[in-house]
């Protein structure tokens, strides 16, 4: 297992507590403090980011003064960033089963959220204090994979926005637009423009004759907290009604965590037991479903490409780039398997140099 040094695509991080007067400089976190205080009475307490992400969205720690459990704090300013999905996501996978966040209160007009602490730990934090090394790795994935199932078995498709054929080409044409040529500075012949746009519609067919479950769109090791019971869920806002391989190749085939391929395949095998035992439409062959997952992965792979990129050149945030290589190994080992997507192999070799070719497999 190797982990990734960067921050996720849509995902939060850490941060360091802030001291002194940084809330008065702050007129959002004065509006949230005043609306805790007004909500806590007398009850003292302090408040300390707790993450952020790649969207408007913070988060921040409220610790009591008399040592009471914890919460976190949401800030979402209305008219960059919508609260509702998120509580309507957090009711339908709370009541599938999943550790979401329980929500303590709620301000809409101001874009603010009083949720439960999860803690401080992400998957990759316990596995990069060296749970990879021991049997926890296992105890981990494989909570993650009960409560995907979970999830996955609550499916009601009219509850969230649909995972259609135009989200995911809008999706995918971000790799042309953000990496292609703004990372890579590389203009694309009309000739490679249609081997991609060939390659888009072969990947965008694959991916809407999956069967549709409910998507959580980031399920992966810095969305998911070590805590009790394993795992927490987090940053769901964005769940839709798709692919049923799309969160599997989002746990298992993580932008900042590597592993060998026999272990992504046994967590795999463990899934697809798991989903058939309860009544999931995956495919009865596993042959079937494991080239579904892969397909499922290049479609992810060329988005989460373009959107590092992007994130990079429109926003400054260079730190996204630490991990595309990982993203784009994945990406090119996939595309060179499957016989269909060897034009799109053969073009990312073109933009990225000469490359070890692994065999086909149909």
């Amino acid at each position: 297992m190797q982990s990734g040094q960067c921050d996720a695509d849509i995902s939060p991080r850490p941060l360091p507590a802030l001291t002194g007067s940084w809330m008065n400089h702050d007129s959002r976190l004065l509006a949230l403090h005043g609306w805790l205080s007004a909500r806590f009475g007398e009850r003292a307490f302090t408040l300390a980011p707790a993450s952020e992400d790649a969207s408007f969205r913070r988060y921040f720690r409220v610790s009591f003064v008399d040592g009471q459990r914890s919460l976190i704090a949401m800030d979402a300013p209305p008219g960059k960033e919508d609260c509702r999905p998120f509580l309507n996501v957090a009711r339908l996978f709370g009541a599938a089963g999943a550790h979401v966040p329980a929500i303590e209160a709620t301000n809409l007009d101001a874009g603010f959220l009083l949720l439960e602490d999860l803690g401080g730990t992400t998957y990759l934090d316990e596995l990069d204090a060296g749970a990879a090394q021991t049997g926890r790795a296992d105890e981990l994935y494989l909570s993650a994979i009960d409560t995907l199932v979970q999830i996955q078995r609550a499916r009601a498709e009219s509850e969230l926005p649909p995972y259609d054929e135009a989200l995911l080409r809008r999706e995918l044409g971000l790799f042309p637009e953000w990496y292609v040529a703004r990372q890579l500075r590389a203009s694309l012949a009309p000739k490679d423009a249609g081997i991609l746009a060939a390659a888009f519609s072969l990947i965008v067919a694959n991916n809407l004759a999956q069967p549709r479950v409910h998507v959580h769109r980031d399920y992966h090791s810095r969305n998911l907290m070590v805590c009790d019971p394993l795992p927490g869920v987090i940053d769901f806002q964005d769940a839709v009604c798709g692919p049923i391989t799309y969160d599997l190749v989002s746990l298992l085939k993580d932008a900042y965590v590597r592993w060998e391929e026999e272990r992504v395949i046994d967590w795999c095998v463990r899934y697809w037991e798991r989903a058939r035992k309860a009544g999931l439409p995956v495919s009865a062959d596993f042959h079937d479903f494991y080239r579904d997952f892969e397909w499922m992965g290049v479609q992810r792979h060329l988005k989460v490409a373009g959107i590092f990129a992007r994130l990079c050149h429109r926003d400054g945030k260079q730190r996204y780039l630490a991990d595309l290589p990982l993203v784009l190994d994945y990406l090119r080992r996939a595309c060179a398997r499957y016989r269909p997507l060897s034009p799109l192999a053969d073009l990312l070799e073109r933009l990225h140099g000469d490359s070890a070719k692994v065999g086909y497999t149909f």
